[in-house]
């Protein structure tokens, strides 16, 4: 199917978007003599978790000293962050990440306001950077881990109200 000057096989485009669909593959790259086609789709996370398996309490979160009021810890009436209807829940094990980089501002503060679909946290696993993304619109009012620190599946990253 040539266009013009174009020399690209459309069909040979969607057959390999096709072959991504069908595998659950992130990425395909060919190359046929001169020519060299990558075609990938990005993959975002959603947070949907079941209830909890384990009656294990969930681990303190650690405030820093220096800042108090930027990683929250639960109230003192016992109510359980896992249990918050805001809760944002890890949607994997991995290692979570408040910025893209050291030198970068971190996604959200306390007091941010989100919108559903904007980007909250990475978390990394088996090398991979997973966006986490706000599941909802609302105001980050609780962080509940500290950058670079490792989640487990189901533990309250933030709170969304």
């Amino acid at each position: 199917m040539n266009k013009g000057k174009s020399s690209i096989d459309t069909a040979m485009i969607r057959e390999l978007a096709q072959v991504l669909a069908d595998t659950d593959l992130t990425e395909i790259e060919i190359e046929l003599e001169a020519l060299k086609i990558r075609v990938a789709r990005q993959v975002t996370v959603h947070a949907t978790v079941a209830a909890p398996v384990a009656a294990a309490p969930a681990p303190a979160p650690v405030a820093a000293a220096a800042a108090p009021a930027a990683v929250a810890a639960p109230a003192a009436s016992g109510d359980d962050p896992r249990k918050h209807p805001g809760a944002v829940p890890s949607p994997m094990v991995g290692t979570a990440y408040r910025r893209a980089s050291p030198d970068a501002k971190p996604f959200v503060e306390v007091g941010s306001a989100v919108k559903e679909g904007d980007r909250i946290c990475l978390i990394e696993a088996m090398k991979t950077f997973n966006d986490i993304v706000a599941p909802r619109s609302g105001t980050v009012t609780r962080i509940l881990f500290d950058d670079g620190r490792p989640v487990e599946y189901g533990e309250p990253l933030m709170i969304i109200e």
